[in-house]
């Protein structure tokens, strides 16, 4: 729906700044708050994931004296049963890891390349014009397996294989569909890209439909694949069975990946990327992820200072969306696998670089045509853990699309992602198609840090997440919230750099999406809280007084659990 705004629709947006519902005599002004849920505190390590069930699974874990990153790896697991079409051991993962007692932070690059035998050649003797965005030929090697590996090989505790247990115990004896997963099985769009494939309708649609609100859905395949990687580690997926069957998997599709793409992949530890934002240290990955956004449209905002006029007023939306317009021009413009073509990640970060794209900025005016500038160089799942000691995982792990590639490997249970529909066919381009390099990447985990406070956070949704990360620091940074806040205070979204429409929940106050419209903004009215906008999570330790503080994103089925001290 787009403005003007209808009667209806009027009624449904309730200003969230300034609001008083009663006279001051009755003893309450001043109580209460904007958003709905407390953040969980504890001086215990605390889970906070998109399903209550894997929170608790992680939390389990942190109380048997796991470190964040076996916990992490425990609730990506469930996660994988509980939300198949976000996550899973099909996919890729990136992690940024905060160790406490060095206060070192550490990155990790899981994301796999294109089979070798792939290339724009063989595509388009197959009669494919662009790249593919689903099938076999979208899925490029899914890397989380190593990365999981590699992660627990640093900082685990607990034994590999204990970590999996009550994935296979959800996978094989069911778990109830919560409601916001089944919003996402219920798209008649998934269903359809399911049938595609034998194998994926008789796994994720039983009964030929997909389960409902309440229902018991039980993989009993993916327990099996579990049992392997769990048994067997990290050559549980890239040798042996599970890689049998995903090659056979592929064969049968067409496609061209072979044993040598799965046993030689390898991830990668990498330097996360940073800036100042007013005080505070934000981080993301670089390239191939996309973070460098978040990191360009924070130094595009920070050139105008935060307006008294709160988060949600005009002054700060507006800039928050053009400066989004104009950080995503350069991410799509030069973001690519750094291994094949340089990026140019430190112009792009840089402080005068923001000024200079700052200045295309119209206060009053949205701008729908933004081209690349001219830098010099100098459907997913995130969760967040922090353990006793205050060591934090920032963990973001996807199949891209809901339901990835739409292919299911034959007798595990399990989707492939489509990463590779981040390629493209068209020569010259950064991200132009060739084995053996990774795609562009849209899931980016995030940290950010002033003095004894560290915060891991992160929010889901594709092409969303760079423009979500900044609007949650700015909330956070520029307005005072609390991480539980910042994370439900309503948001805007766009999927790409070009155009004035932009999509924001109806929790903004009216008079602000009527003046935005006002400049030009095409303005799409979102629901209260819809999951368009991203699911996040927040964990922030403070490392004097050694208490946590947790914030999930009401947008998902998630929750902020606690680990249990034992009686």
């Amino acid at each position: 729906m787009t403005l003007k705004l209808s009667a209806s629709i009027i009624a449904l947006i309730l200003p969230i700044l300034g609001v008083r519902l009663g006279a001051e005599a009755d003893g309450f002004a001043g109580m209460g708050r904007n958003y709905g849920r407390s953040m969980v505190v504890s001086q215990q390590g605390i889970v906070a994931t998109s399903q209550v069930l894997a929170s608790q699974a992680g939390a389990q874990i942190l109380a048997r004296g796991g470190s964040a990153v076996d916990a992490a790896i425990a609730a990506n697991a469930v996660l994988a049963v509980m939300e198949p079409m976000k996550d899973g051991p099909g996919g890729d993962l990136f992690v940024i890891y905060w160790e406490a007692k060095t206060g070192k932070l550490t990155g990790l690059n899981a994301s796999g390349p294109a089979p070798r035998a792939l290339s724009p050649e063989y595509l388009e003797k197959l009669g494919f014009r662009w790249m593919p965005a689903s099938g076999i030929h979208s899925v490029t090697v899914p890397g989380a397996v190593d990365g999981w590996a590699k992660l627990h090989r640093r900082f685990g505790r607990l034994a590999w294989k204990d970590l999996f247990s009550s994935a296979i115990a959800y996978a094989e004896g069911g778990f109830p569909v919560p409601e916001g997963i089944d919003e996402s099985w219920a798209n008649p769009s998934d269903a359809q890209l399911l049938r595609t494939d034998p194998e994926s309708a008789r796994v994720f649609l039983p009964g030929g439909r997909p389960p409902g609100v309440g229902e018991v859905f039980r993989n009993p395949d993916m327990a099996r694949a579990f049992r392997l990687i769990a048994e067997r580690g990290r050559d549980g997926f890239y040798r042996g069975e599970v890689a049998a069957a995903l090659l056979r998997t592929s064969r049968g599709h067409g496609g061209t990946m072979t044993a040598e793409d799965l046993a030689g992949f390898s991830s990668e530890w990498c330097e996360p990327i940073s800036i100042d934002y007013r005080g505070w240290r934000v981080y993301e990955l670089p390239p191939n992820s996309q973070g460098m956004a978040a990191l360009e449209m924070l130094n595009i905002m920070e050139t105008v200072p935060a307006t008294p006029l709160g988060a949600f007023s005009v002054p700060e939306m507006h800039k928050r969306i053009e400066a989004m317009k104009l950080a995503y021009s350069d991410l799509r413009r030069y973001n690519a696998d750094p291994r094949t073509n340089p990026v140019p990640v430190a112009g792009i970060i840089s402080k005068a670089y923001a000024r200079k794209r700052a200045n295309l900025i119209d206060p009053n005016r949205a701008n729908p045509n933004v081209p690349p500038g001219q830098p010099v160089e100098s459907d997913t799942t995130y969760l967040t853990v922090v353990d006793r000691e205050g060591n934090i995982a920032s963990w973001i792990q996807s199949l891209s699309g809901e339901f990835g590639s739409g292919v299911t490997v034959a007798g595990m249970g399990f989707m492939l992602q489509n990463r590779g529909s981040g390629f493209t066919l068209t020569r010259g381009h950064p991200d132009l198609l060739a084995g053996g390099k990774r795609p562009f990447h849209t899931i980016i985990p995030a940290f950010m840090e002033r003095g004894d406070v560290h915060i891991g956070f992160g929010i889901m949704g594709g092409p969303n997440q760079p423009l979500a990360h900044a609007q949650f620091v700015s909330n956070y940074v520029d307005y005072g919230m609390n991480i539980q806040g910042a994370l439900e205070a309503p948001r805007f979204t766009k999927r790409n750099a070009g155009g004035n429409d932009v999509s924001i929940e109806c929790r903004v106050p009216e008079a602000t999406l009527q003046q935005l419209s006002g400049r030009g903004h095409i303005i799409r009215i979102r629901r209260e809280y819809t999951a368009e906008m991203g699911r996040g999570q927040a964990i922030l330790h403070d490392s004097k007084s050694g208490t946590n503080y947790a914030a999930s994103d009401p947008r998902a089925d998630g929750a902020a659990i606690p680990e249990a001290i034992a009686p």
